[in-house]
């Protein structure tokens, strides 16, 4: 018989621990799995990647009624004499307007205020899988009915003293805490002490064989532009560090190189970076290209590969680099090390606009360099497909 598998995430955007999740449902067997996945945002662009023998379940009631604008769901709740959700979804609101919090934050104010009209999953599965921080790791801890959960950290997880006590509540409940890099897992021990015995790692899941593929197929720049060519990939959010990647572009345009610096990623800091590139006169250097389910072919007609991240669970983004023999730039964070050496397969640099600046500088003028690290990247190891068996082992 096959075990009943759930995996939970809050969706399926273009981002690390998406595309993570998108590599290990294409490795698995599904003579052996029965798989359903479960979203709390629908419609992203990586839903289309997902593989046919996953059954994506229906949106909660509460991500339908989400949708509505606030006039629509009054009427909504009015017609079925039922306003649990709309006060719900109005306190959260107001909640997070009241000052600015960080996700962490936001993921509690949200289960405190909303976990009261999320109904429970129905199903009993043999394995459940938050493969996210946050509501996701809510969600599975008190709304599903598993013999075993695990749950996934992707990212460098600080918690607070307040954040901590409110989660441990919920990390208590499951069978073993998953980390994606040695340093992701020495983070989190940090707030959770306790919770060593039950922490094992599971790096995120490269295919280097589909990621070649994919380089090969689908659209890439269309400008006609043939100077150097910087790339980041990653969510417009504070921790990709996109203040640190605008201040870099101003210094290189100032420095008189020639270059144009594209970025592949949505999210809350467009409206802002969008300001600052059009005060600062940078709409010909930094170019935001939105998302698109297949980066590959981006990553392989790019010059330079940048990364300016204050913490990463791991950067899968710079290991499809990696797997592209593109030279990397990269900030010092924490987990940076875990694949990266310096001076070989690219540059550590200090998390700073100077010191991008320079590292930039120096793979674009320093042909003997440039080409060395070329070379390293076309020798060094591909994927982690031996992950998988890590992860068959940890569902037994």
């Amino acid at each position: 018989m096959k075990k009943k598998l759930l995996f939970v995430i809050d969706s399926l955007v273009g981002a690390g621990a998406e595309k993570s999740l998108i590599t290990l449902l294409t490795l698995l067997n599904y003579d052996k799995f029965s798989v359903d996945l479960m979203l709390f945002a629908h419609g992203e662009i990586l839903e289309d990647l997902v593989p046919k023998e996953v059954n994506i379940l229906n949106p909660l009631k509460y991500t339908d009624f989400t949708k509505l604008d606030l006039k629509r769901a009054f009427l909504y709740s009015l017609k079925k004499q039922n306003f649990k959700m709309f006060n719900s979804r109005l306190k959260y609101s107001l909640n997070i307007r009241i000052k600015k919090y960080n996700n962490a934050q936001k993921a509690r104010m949200f289960w405190k205020n909303v976990a009261n009209v999320i109904e429970p999953n129905t199903k009993q599965y043999d394995i459940a899988i938050s493969y996210a921080q946050g509501i996701p790791t809510f969600y599975v801890a008190e709304k599903v009915k598993a013999k075993k959960k695990f749950a996934w950290v992707n990212v460098s997880y600080r918690l607070d003293n307040k954040e901590a006590s409110f989660q441990k509540k919920f990390y208590d409940q499951y069978n073993n805490i998953i980390a994606v890099s040695p340093s992701t897992k020495e983070i989190l021990l940090e707030t959770f002490p306790y919770f060593s015995n039950k922490m094992k790692i599971i790096h995120d899941i490269n295919d280097p064989h589909f990621i070649s593929n994919m380089a090969d197929l689908g659209e890439s720049y269309s400008d006609n532009y043939n100077g150097l060519r910087l790339l980041t990939i990653g969510r417009l959010a504070q921790q990709k560090g996109y203040d640190i990647a605008l201040s870099a572009c101003k210094k290189l345009k100032e420095k008189g190189l020639d270059f144009k610096w594209y970025v592949l990623g949505k999210g809350p800091l467009k409206e802002e970076i969008v300001k600052y590139i059009k005060e600062n006169d940078l709409a010909e250097n930094f170019i935001l290209l939105g998302v698109t389910s297949n980066p590959y072919p981006f990553i392989k007609n790019s010059d330079i590969y940048v990364q300016t991240s204050r913490f990463e669970g791991f950067g899968l983004a710079i290991a499809e680099a990696r797997m592209l023999n593109i030279p990397i730039v990269t900030t010092r964070f924490d987990a940076v090390y875990s694949q990266m050496i310096n001076e070989k397969n690219g540059l550590v640099v200090d998390m700073n606009a100077d010191a991008i600046c320079e590292g930039i500088l120096r793979l674009a003028h320093d042909k003997a360099l440039r080409e060395n690290v070329i070379n390293f990247l076309r020798q060094e190891k591909k994927g982690n497909l031996e992950e998988i068996d890590k992860f068959y082992e940890l569902i037994g």
